[in-house]
């Protein structure tokens, strides 16, 4: 019987799974899964998004001219350039179907975010994998995979799951190797947590290009994954293409206020950076000194390896993690079996997670 049929590559696309939230556990339940802030919102925020709801009968501002006003207040940006939308993953789509079709190619590394793949297949295209160096993308291997049918890159910087990053100068390398026909697009959605002086999110590259796209989110530092927000800084003609493409109500006003209210908090903002830099760091040895190896990280997780030993694997942690209480992240539809992503949690949940993993090695010693 004849039935209506998805387009070329539908079919194929391997639908993306969430971090797991909830476990059997009937204790406490502590969920490190999905890089969500253990701080929460800025109580402004809240507020904000409380009183939105005296005018829930009416359709948002179409444009989120006063977020976008907000967000270039706060990073020095030409508000015209800024698009917002149902967190960055709505705007990596719009970009995937504005950018992309039938023949064309996007590039991405072998452990990057789930989603490229599938808006990079959803257009119609054809995503090429490039080998990471060290869980960090290689340059020289992007530049490399580039042919003629290349039209798109993606570079999630700081990476997820790897939490690894490129340099700015090592960006800079990589967008000049490029043609300037292909759109070059930094996903930066944890480029609030990164402390190093060699980085840069992406902004300096967009005001002094033609083809350079940053995408940023609402969901991770500033606490609201719940209300889907993201944006993007990008050259006029890409914010045109968008704005065209987009639904013309795609940010609730909830979502609107809270973000504007979340954005001029920098109290908040600098307590969870620092909240993170601190249990990074922590984290990342402790774990360390019980024997296992954690990939060094700038954003607010940690990918913790398993040795490929029968009781001792990334699932047998996994299932002892769960009983516990602790959900972690499975990494193996990133290209990474042996391993796990831990969320930095609260202070409770951090000593939590490392007074589990010692009492799993012990018991498989």
């Amino acid at each position: 019987m004849k039935r209506p049929q998805p387009q070329n590559g539908i079919l194929a696309i391997e639908p993306y799974v969430p971090g797991r939230a909830d476990t059997k556990h009937k204790g406490p339940v502590y969920k490190l899964s999905a890089n969500e802030t253990p701080l929460g919102p800025s109580p402004r925020a809240k507020e904000a998004y409380l009183a939105a709801a005296s005018a829930l009968e009416l359709y948002p501002e179409g444009s989120a001219a006063a977020l976008r006003q907000a967000i270039a207040e706060r990073y020095g940006l030409n508000a015209e350039r800024i698009v917002c939308g149902s967190g960055s993953d709505e705007l990596l789509h719009l970009l995937a179907q504005a950018y992309l079709g039938e023949g064309d190619e996007a590039i991405a590394t072998e452990h990057g975010f789930l989603v490229y793949p599938i808006i990079t297949k959803a257009a119609g295209a054809t995503l090429v994998s490039v080998k990471e160096r060290d869980l960090k993308a290689d340059v020289d291997a992007i530049l490399a995979a580039v042919t003629p049918r290349t039209k798109v890159i993606f570079l999630a910087n700081p990476n997820n799951p790897t939490g690894s990053y490129l340099p700015v100068d090592e960006v800079k390398r990589l967008q000049a190797g490029l043609r300037p026909d292909i759109l070059f697009i930094v996903d930066a959605a944890y480029s609030e947590y990164v402390q190093r002086n060699d980085y840069e999110s992406g902004i300096e590259l967009v005001a002094t290009s033609d083809n350079v796209v940053m995408t940023r989110t609402f969901s991770k530092i500033y606490g609201l994954a719940a209300l889907r927000l993201g944006w993007m800084y990008a050259p006029a003609h890409v914010a045109d293409v968008i704005n065209r493409t987009r639904g013309p109500f795609n940010v609730s006003v909830a979502a609107m206020e809270a973000g504007i209210a979340a954005i001029r908090d920098t109290e908040h903002f600098e307590k969870a950076r620092a909240h993170n830099e601190k249990w990074l760091v922590w984290l990342t040895a402790e774990i360390g000194k019980l024997g296992l190896s954690v990939a060094p990280s700038v954003a607010n997780f940690l990918l913790i390896r398993f040795p490929n030993e029968t009781g001792r694997t990334a699932a047998d942690a996994d299932r002892f993690l769960m009983d516990r209480g602790l959900i972690l992240r499975q990494v193996a539809s990133y290209g990474l079996p042996d391993h796990l992503r831990l969320t930095v949690g609260t202070e409770e949940a951090n000593r939590l997670v490392v007074k589990a993993l010692g009492e799993f090695l012990s018991a498989k010693s």
